[in-house]
């Protein structure tokens, strides 16, 4: 009996792709049982999906024993799927991907050769270009992955995605961080393992439309930032010290000017100025302390990452 590889799909309204997702991973796993003697099973994530999607993964579940279901109580998000899926997941290997079809299932052979015979213990995926991305997104998306690997010890790759195979060992350690605020490719690099990287094109989704809006990616830039990083922390730290010396210098400045010079001080203008500068600074400084507080606040609550509705998999 060979391998079991277990395939983790988070689904938030997908119903116009999963057909197509369906029918290509089909074809993509026979063809590897057939080469490798290896058994699959399909882990579907329903996130709260307000369309057809869970009707679909029922159906495909009657008619298929590898199609296992997890549908979730409301929309807790795809760093919340991902988690369930891992925790359910019962393969030797363990595959992430999308059901629109960007993460292209012709990879997995080439990804499970490189942790059964060439000694990787995970074999991820990453875009060496971003066709078919807004030119805005690209250029935030290459400042975002420029900045955390400066200020973060912890490396994410440039264009990586979240389609990966990892072995057992590798997904026993990610679920061992049970933290709340979650940002799963700083995870997968945090957890360390030997990492083999793929490079593919990137592909336009084959049907639906993307759940992932402009303000959404900024929201979850900044959530791996704040937990992979201090950095801002110090950086409010410094702005403070750098308004103090510089403080410090103008009273300096305007003792000398109105002592020894004569020279009157400058009133109602350059104090307002300075007064919505220096305010300005503060809080810029609170709203940092304050996000990195709220992050505190939400894992000291210790509640649930995700409330199961129903599924299938204890069957």
């Amino acid at each position: 009996m060979g391998h079991l590889i277990s395939i983790i799909v988070p689904c938030y309204n997908e119903e116009a792709s999963l057909p197509y997702f369906y029918d290509a991973i089909t074809a993509e796993s026979d063809k590897m049982s057939g080469e490798y003697g290896v058994e699959f099973e399909y882990l579907f994530v329903n996130d709260g999906s307000k369309d057809k999607t869970l009707e679909i993964l029922k159906d495909y579940a009657q008619k298929d024993t590898r199609v296992k279901y997890i549908s979730f109580s409301r929309n807790f998000g795809k760093e919340s799927a991902i988690y369930a899926g891992l925790q359910a997941s019962r393969g030797d290997f363990t595959a992430m991907m999308d059901a629109d079809l960007q993460d292209p299932p012709a990879l997995l052979e080439e990804m499970y050769e490189a942790v059964t015979k060439e000694g990787f213990d995970c074999a991820a995926s990453r875009r060496t270009t971003r066709k078919g991305e807004p030119p805005i997104r690209s250029f935030f998306a290459r400042c975002f992955y420029r900045l955390i690997n400066k200020i973060s010890k912890t490396e994410v790759v440039d264009g990586a995605r979240d389609f990966r195979l990892m072995s057992r060992q590798m997904v026993n350690a990610i679920l061992s961080m049970t933290e709340y605020n979650r940002f799963s490719k700083g995870i997968f690099g945090w957890v360390g393992f030997k990492t083999k990287w793929l490079e593919y094109e990137n592909t336009e989704r084959v049907a639906g439309e993307t759940k992932w809006s402009f303000w959404k990616l900024l929201l979850y830039s900044l959530d791996g930032i704040m937990a992979f990083s201090t950095a801002p922390l110090a950086l409010s730290s410094f702005t403070g010290l750098l308004f103090c010396i510089v403080a410090f210098v103008m009273i300096l400045i305007i003792i000398v000017k109105t002592l020894i010079l004569g020279d009157p001080v400058a009133g109602y203008p350059s104090l307002v100025c300075i007064i919505f500068l220096v305010s300005g600074v503060q809080l810029f400084c609170i709203g940092i302390l304050g996000q990195y507080l709220s992050k505190t606040y939400l894992e000291a609550k210790n509640r649930p990452i995700y409330i199961i509705k129903e599924s299938n998999t204890e069957e």
